[in-house]
């Protein structure tokens, strides 16, 4: 068994033949670094996909709240009265006010 002089060419041979062609071999390391290594790999545009979404859904969320605080300010704006009266216990002229305080 003669040694090959090139070791290089010892694991050339053991490749599977379509490996051995070199455009085929050139191909498939350049898909490599496009898929694994590059700047927009399927791994980067995954995780740009995933916070997409969660930025999309803290988008409804906030959208809702922002909803309901429109809300609450339309009712409040109907039951300011209510409010001053509960809250700081204003009253009208000749008018009595009587506090109870529940004990929780």
């Amino acid at each position: 068994m003669e040694l090959p002089t090139n070791p290089w060419q010892a694991i050339w041979q053991r490749l599977p033949a379509p490996l051995q062609n070199r455009y085929y071999l050139t191909l498939l390391v350049f898909f490599f670094l496009l898929i694994f290594l590059d700047k927009h790999s399927f791994w980067t545009q995954y995780r740009l996909h995933r916070a997409q979404q969660r930025l999309e859904s803290d988008k409804a969320l906030y959208e809702r709240k922002i909803q309901e605080a429109r809300e609450e300010a339309e009712d409040f704006e109907l039951t300011k009265e209510k409010f001053a009266r509960e809250h700081y216990y204003m009253k009208r002229p000749n008018e009595d006010v009587y506090i109870i305080k529940e004990d929780k």
